[in-house]
């Protein structure tokens, strides 16, 4: 038997949202994360990428400085989402954007440009400092996309 609570919670429409990049290695893995996490219950959260490889070391290790474990999500396709519907698609870079597949209903398509993390040179702090920059641009988005929702 289901509870007063239970069917609330049953009832209450989940936002669902998925980020796509080219590689599904770092921007989009951060944003996942960002939005699990900072969305709270309140949105089912996917990321993909057109070209998807792994998910960068780095990507983990930036966001496990702000405490949010990344380390169970893997690099995914879109092709894996195609016969799903989202009511948002955020690509993360300009090449997504311009590449990205048609999903059922379409959903609101909302296109944010960060600098790829994975692309940057230097030593492993210099290039860490590169993924922290980005992870702290995403979820300054992430956080004003929750409230500009929430209003």
């Amino acid at each position: 038997m289901t509870t007063f609570y239970e069917t609330i919670i049953m009832n209450q429409k989940m936002n669902k949202v998925l980020f796509l990049c080219t590689g599904n290695s770092a921007r989009s893995q951060m944003a996942e994360g960002l939005m699990r996490f900072l969305g709270q219950d309140g949105w089912k959260v996917r990321s993909a990428g057109i070209f998807p490889s792994y998910v960068h070391p780095l990507a983990f290790r930036a966001m496990e400085e702000i405490g949010i474990d990344i380390s169970g999500q893997t690099s995914k396709s879109t092709d894996e989402f195609l016969n799903e519907e989202f009511d948002y698609i955020i690509t993360l870079c300009d090449h997504a954007a311009m590449a990205c597949p048609n999903f059922p209903g379409q959903g609101k398509r909302v296109a944010w440009s960060f600098e790829d993390p994975a692309a940057a040179i230097g030593t492993i702090e210099e290039r860490l400092a590169v993924f922290r920059r980005v992870r702290d641009e995403i979820k300054a988005k992430v956080e004003e996309f929750l409230r500009s929702e929430s209003s």
